[in-house]
């Protein structure tokens, strides 16, 4: 039977992982990388810098080449599910080539933590083998936003809710909170909403080197967010970016 670790890593510092996250890597017998394109590169360096640091002498790493999504398909959820189905099958391929057994500790390295905005969980569950599945919890991008801010993610006794750009954008701001986190934005769907009394805290490539990080008024930060966005993805080739907004009480 096949082990199936997916360990959360944080986000994009190494110094991020847990003793736990440690231990798993070394234990592991197969670690599986996937491979984004050119742009992307350094997102699978950094993992191979991990497993360089802290695989176990017999362990092997098997790279991949990650499927992409169709964008054009107008079915949202349908093509991120034959997304993630192409992925499943990407996986079992990888596995059955380098465990041909199947059996044994594999492992997958997950930027952030497994639970929050990511699709390894429900990937995982689409794989045709015997396994059992572990998590092991990472830092998120959630708490590396506020850590670098230095702010809570809560006002006192107040609810937060999470959401995408694609929500944002769709349905507005939602009902019932004055705090929210957007994640997977890659159009600043705060433009979608009226500025006025809101304020915003944003950061990319969060705690890596690359690290931007920009906070006040949305009707004056957003312009500045946009611009800042823009350019350093045409420098990076990618961008990993997410914010809180709060608005005043109503």
């Amino acid at each position: 039977m096949i082990e199936l670790t997916l360990i959360g890593i944080g986000t994009g510092n190494p110094d991020h992982l847990s003793l736990q996250a440690v231990a798993e890597i070394a234990a592991a017998e197969l670690i599986l990388i996937p491979l984004k394109g050119a742009e992307k590169e350094d997102l699978a360096g950094l993992r191979r810098s991990i497993c360089l640091r802290h695989a176990g002498p017999a362990t092997r790493i098997a790279e991949f080449a990650l499927p992409t999504r169709d964008a054009a398909d107008p079915d949202y959820r349908h093509g991120v599910k034959a997304w993630h189905d192409a992925i499943a099958r990407q996986w079992a391929a990888t596995i059955r080539a380098h465990l041909p057994g199947l059996a044994g500790k594999v492992a997958l390295l997950v930027w952030g933590d497994p639970s929050l905005y990511d699709s390894t969980l429900r990937i995982a569950g689409r794989l045709e083998m015997a396994l059992t599945i572990r998590v092991i919890p990472g830092i998120t991008a959630i708490q590396a936003l506020c850590a670098a801010h230095a702010i809570p993610l809560n006002a006192v006794g107040a609810p937060v809710q999470i959401t995408t750009g694609r929500r944002l954008r769709d349905h507005g701001w939602p009902a019932g909170v004055d705090r929210i986190v957007v994640m997977l934005d890659g159009e600043c769907s705060f433009q979608s909403l009226d500025p006025q009394g809101m304020t915003i805290w944003w950061g990319a490539y969060l705690a890596m080197p690359e690290q931007m990080l920009r906070h006040g008024p949305l009707a004056t930060t957003g312009p500045a967010i946009i611009a800042a966005r823009a350019e350093a993805r045409a420098r990076h080739g990618w961008i990993m970016d997410i914010y809180l907004l709060e608005r005043a009480s109503r």
